[in-house]
């Protein structure tokens, strides 16, 4: 079969298309849920000022303001986080009125009922995120008055939506980081953001680090001429883990000096691979084998045999292979191959994107792609539906692609929602570099849709696996 693999380079410039916001206000329908759901934790949730979110008068009837008000230890600031997604008091649930998603609806009490306007995630940022609307829990107007009323509104990252809550999060609570959530950053051009910027406004722990390069010979290089270590990109690695995260780079990506077209032999390839993970004390590696590489059957059978030596060399790392793919499923060669040789990756990651998408809803083709991946795993490998989808991620590219096609915030909701659907292995994107909105820099600073800063990522860090 053909399949159309990303280019991965700097696109052209997206400022006028920021001047054109899109439209991204498709939701996930949620199905209802029983007026019980298991509690994840239980107590009160403090925000601005160290005041509590309180039920107006104590009220439990359908309609009653949620509000800031002193924390008293009333049963009406006595919040459930369930394990559904909801936050519950007296007996009923978080609502936002009116079934709204716009900036100032007002939050209410109400009959539990499943629906979407009544589900929260906790994030590690500690926002409390309206999973429909994937706007913040908010305080109308920075106030801290007792009786100011509570709202959704864009996520900002300001004092007025950050909350404590019951340890337990929510029914999508972001993690302390989990390692299949880890989207790209490049130091190689547009503008890095600091790595730290975007833990404290996300949650997100793991990013991985491209690319690793060949400098022409057998020999890892960041971008194939930066040193392995003791420049920038150290210095991003360090930065990550001074702030409690960690990386995984990427060898390979669309252009450059391939490690697996250099190396001459699995042995030679093992010991590129090797020097990078003792360089860093590396936990996991992402091989993004493309173009001509993986077009490649000797490469193809080198980078197998290689990986296979360091999972052997190296208990416990996580290996992640990421390639193209077409709308119905990607090419089966690679995985096939690696089958036949016995290597087990704990993420064949497809990157559905640049494969004919333009003016198609991107969400909907990014799943019916994964799911010719998990059919072609799971034919290579016998395993079943449960084991293959555990064994599958996605790799997704925000905003206008180098194709022209537009993948937004509701198409990464979609996407969340397959993965949380089927705990998919890995959940990523390109890039974090692209997470801003455009003010008249190239492509390779934003995604040429409409956002605020980070939204993309947002949406991928309350996936808990």
């Amino acid at each position: 079969m053909t399949t159309v693999r990303t280019l991965r380079k700097p696109l052209r410039s997206f400022a006028l298309l920021a001047a054109l916001p899109l439209a991204i206000g498709a939701s996930l329908v949620t199905a209802p849920t029983p007026a019980t759901a298991a509690v994840a934790a239980v107590g009160t949730i403090t925000g601005l000022g160290g005041k509590c979110v309180d039920v107006a008068s104590g009220s439990s009837a359908n309609g009653a303001a949620v509000q800031l008000y002193d924390c008293n230890g009333s049963a009406a600031q006595q919040w459930d986080v369930a394990s559904d997604g909801s936050i519950r008091a007296l007996g009923k649930c978080l609502d936002v009125k009116d079934n709204s998603t716009t900036n100032g609806a007002q939050l209410q009490l109400w009959t539990c009922t499943g629906t979407a306007n009544q589900k929260w995630s906790v994030s590690a940022a500690r926002d409390i995120v309206n999973t429909q609307a994937d706007k913040c829990l908010d305080v109308t107007g920075n106030s801290s008055a007792n009786g100011t009323r509570l709202q959704i509104w864009t996520c900002t990252g300001t004092a007025n939506q950050k909350w404590t809550a019951p340890s337990g999060g929510g029914g999508n609570p972001a993690p302390s980081g989990p390692m299949a959530v880890a989207p790209y950053i490049y130091n190689g051009w547009g503008s890095p953001p600091n790595p730290t910027t975007v833990m404290n406004a996300t949650g997100v722990k793991w990013f991985t680090l491209a690319f690793v390069l060949s400098n022409g010979y057998c020999n890892p290089q960041w971008d194939g001429g930066r040193p392995l270590t003791g420049g920038v990109d150290q210095q991003t690695i360090n930065t990550v883990r001074g702030a409690g995260g960690d990386v995984i780079p990427s060898f390979g990506g669309w252009s450059g000096n391939k490690l697996e077209s250099s190396c001459s032999s699995a042995g030679e390839l093992a010991a590129a691979y090797q020097k990078v993970i003792n360089a860093y004390g590396l936990k996991a590696i992402d091989i993004d084998i493309e173009a001509a590489a993986y077009d490649s059957p000797t490469v193809q059978q080198r980078t197998v045999d290689a990986l296979k030596t360091i999972k052997a060399n190296n208990p416990g790392i996580k290996v992640y292979v990421t390639f193209g793919t077409g709308q119905n499923g990607p090419d089966t060669s690679l995985i096939n191959r690696a089958a036949a040789a016995g290597l087990t990756v704990d993420s064949w990651t497809i990157m559905p994107f640049n494969f004919g998408g333009t003016g198609q809803n991107m969400g909907t083709l990014t799943t019916r792609a994964a799911e010719g991946l998990k059919n072609a795993v799971k034919n290579a490998y016998g395993y079943s539906d449960d084991q293959t989808y555990r064994s599958i991620g996605i790799s997704s590219m925000n905003g206008i692609t180098d194709n022209n096609e537009t993948v937004t915030v509701a198409d990464f909701r979609t996407i969340l929602a397959y993965a949380q659907q089927h705990h998919l292995a890995r959940l990523t994107f390109w890039s974090v570099n692209r997470d801003r909105p455009c003010t008249g820099g190239g492509a390779d600073t934003c995604s040429g849709v409409s956002q605020q800063a980070w939204d993309f990522t947002r949406v991928f860090a309350q996936y808990a696996g």
